[in-house]
C-alpha cells in the first residue's frame, strides 16, 4: 500500500474509522494528525463495536505503531477514559504501552479551556457554533496565541513553572473579567499538570524525530484525520467549523512528516450527507425522508449522542472538497442505507431563491446559503438488500449507475465501497 491519508470529505461522521481500520491492516505506522477528543469514530471488528475519539483506530491491530501527532490537542483525562474503555473490551494494557505513541509537541487541553468553551457556547444562544464543549477551540487559540502548554512541558518542572508565571496571570484575567469564571492558582494548575504527566508518561515518544525518520525509510504510513473538509478552519463553513485542518495539507503538518510522505489521499463520503451541530446545510431534509435516513443509518454522534441532520448527496460541496482537500480517490460509505429508497437524489447545482440564478461552484460565504436551494437530479433506487455483496458485479444495476454518476460529478474514482458496518462488508475496486 502507498502512504495514504484518510480524510473526511463532508461534515465529519462519514465512516472514516472503518476505512482507516481496514487500511491500517496494510500499514506499519498510523498517525492521527489533527483534532482532539471532540472527534468520534466507530469501528466494528470481531463482532465488537469500539468507540474512538483521539486514539488512532489502528490500535486494534497487533504490532502497529499508532501515534497521536503534534497537530492534535490532548485532554489527558479523556484519553485515559478512552484507553480504559478499550481495555475493558479485551485489548491488553501492555498493548497500549507498546503500540501507542504521543508526540511531545502536541498541546494539552487544560481545565480552563473547557471552562471557557462551555461558557462561550452556552452564551452564544442562537449564534452558537455547535461545539462539543471539550475545550478544543480554546486550546488551539492558545496554541496560536503562543501561550499553550505542550506535552513536553509536563516533563520539565522548571519550564512549566516559568511558562505558568507568564500564562496564568493573563489567563486568570480572561477567566474573571471576560467570562466571569473562577480563576486558578498556580498550585492548582501544577497539580493538574502532575496528574496529566502520570497519564501520558507511558506513551510519550521523546525520540520521535529518529523514529519518524526510520518510519519514512522503510514503513508504510497511514495518516488518520478527524472531522471533515467542510469543517476545515480555512475552507469549511466558517465560522461553523472545527479549529484545525482535516485536509491532506493538514496531515503533512500535523503528522510532522511533510508533503513528500503522502502518496495517496482517500476522501471518505457517505452516499448521502449528515451534519452534527449548527451551520449551513443546503441539502438538509427535515421531512420523513430525512428521518428515514437518520433511522436506518443510525445517525447519532459518537461523542455527543446528538441526532445528526441528514440530507441528499451534495455534489457541489463534494467537488469543492475534492479540490481543497487534495483528494485522489473516494471511499463511499453507507451505500446500503439507501436500499429501500425508490428515488435517490443528488444536488448538482444551487438556485438563488431571490434572483433565480443557477450556480455550480460552492459559495464560501455561508451567510448567503439561506438564499440557495438545491437543484436535484433524481435516480431510481435499487430496492434490494446489498449488505451481502462481496464485489462490484454483485451490486444492482441502479446502484452501479448511482456510483458512476458520483464519479462523473466529482472527477475522481471510487476505490472503496462500504455496504455495512463490518470490515467484511467492504468492496474494493
Amino acid at each position: 500500500m502507498k502512504n495514504t491519508v484518510v480524510i473526511g470529505a463532508q461534515f465529519g461522521d462519514e465512516g472514516k474509522a472503518k476505512i482507516t481500520d481496514i487500511l491500517a491492516g496494510e500499514a506499519d505506522f498510523i498517525t492521527r494528525f489533527q483534532g482532539g477528543s471532540n472527534a468520534g469514530h466507530t469501528v466494528v471488528a470481531n463482532g465488537k463495536k469500539y468507540a474512538f475519539h483521539l486514539i488512532p483506530s489502528g490500535i486494534l491491530y497487533e504490532n502497529k505503531v499508532c501515534m497521536i501527532g503534534a497537530g492534535c490537542v490532548i485532554k489527558p483525562d479523556d484519553l485515559k477514559n478512552e484507553i480504559e474503555n478499550i481495555i475493558s473490551q479485551g485489548i491488553e494494557c501492555a498493548h497500549f504501552e507498546k503500540c501507542l505513541k504521543i508526540s511531545p509537541l502536541a498541546h494539552i487541553t487544560m481545565k480552563y479551556h473547557t471552562d471557557i468553551d462551555g461558557y462561550s457556547e452556552n452564551n452564544l444562544k442562537e449564534n452558537k457554533i455547535g461545539t462539543t464543549k471539550k475545550g478544543i477551540g480554546p486550546t488551539y487559540t492558545d496554541k496560536y496565541n503562543r501561550c499553550g502548554i505542550r506535552v513536553e512541558d509536563l516533563f520539565n518542572q522548571e519550564t512549566l513553572s516559568k511558562k505558568l508565571d507568564v500564562i496564568l496571570p493573563k489567563k486568570n484575567k480572561e477567566l474573571e473579567f471576560v467570562y466571569n469564571l473562577k480563576p486558578y492558582s498556580k498550585e492548582e494548575i501544577l497539580k493538574e499538570c502532575e496528574e496529566y504527566r502520570k497519564i501520558l508518561a507511558p506513551y510519550v515518544d521523546f525520540n520521535w524525530e529518529n523514529n519518524l525518520l526510520n518510519t519514512q525509510k522503510n514503513k508504510t504510513i497511514l495518516f488518520e484525520g478527524a472531522q471533515g473538509v467542510m469543517l476545515d478552519i480555512d475552507y469549511g463553513t466558517y465560522p461553523y467549523v472545527t479549529s484545525s485542518s482535516p485536509t491532506a495539507g493538514g496531515a503533512a503538518i500535523g503528522a510532522s512528516m511533510g508533503i513528500k510522505s503522502i502518496e495517496r489521499a482517500v476522501g471518505v463520503f457517505k452516499a448521502y450527507m449528515t451534519r452534527v451541530g449548527e451551520g449551513a446545510f443546503i441539502t438538509e431534509l427535515t421531512d420523513e425522508e430525512g428521518e428515514k435516513l437518520r433511522s436506518i443509518g443510525g445517525e447519532f454522534g459518537v461523542t455527543t449522542g446528538r441526532a445528526r441532520r441528514c440530507g441528499w448527496f451534495d455534489a457541489i460541496s463534494a467537488k469543492y472538497a475534492v479540490l481543497v482537500g487534495g483528494l485522489t480517490e473516494i471511499a463511499l460509505t453507507k451505500l446500503d442505507v439507501l436500499d429501500t429508497f425508490e428515488e435517490i437524489k443528488i444536488a448538482t447545482a444551487y438556485k438563488n431563491k431571490l434572483t433565480g440564478e443557477i450556480i455550480k461552484n460552492y459559495p464560501t460565504n455561508v451567510y448567503t446559503h439561506q438564499n440557495y436551494e438545491p437543484v436535484y437530479e433524481t435516480h431510481k433506487g435499487w430496492m434490494e438488500d446489498i449488505t451481502g455483496c462481496k464485489n462490484y458485479n454483485d451490486l444492482p444495476q441502479n446502484a452501479k449507475l448511482y456510483l458512476k454518476r458520483l464519479e462523473e460529478l466529482l472527477g475522481i474514482k471510487i476505490s472503496i465501497i462500504s455496504v455495512g458496518p463490518d470490515r467484511e462488508q467492504t468492496i474494493f475496486l
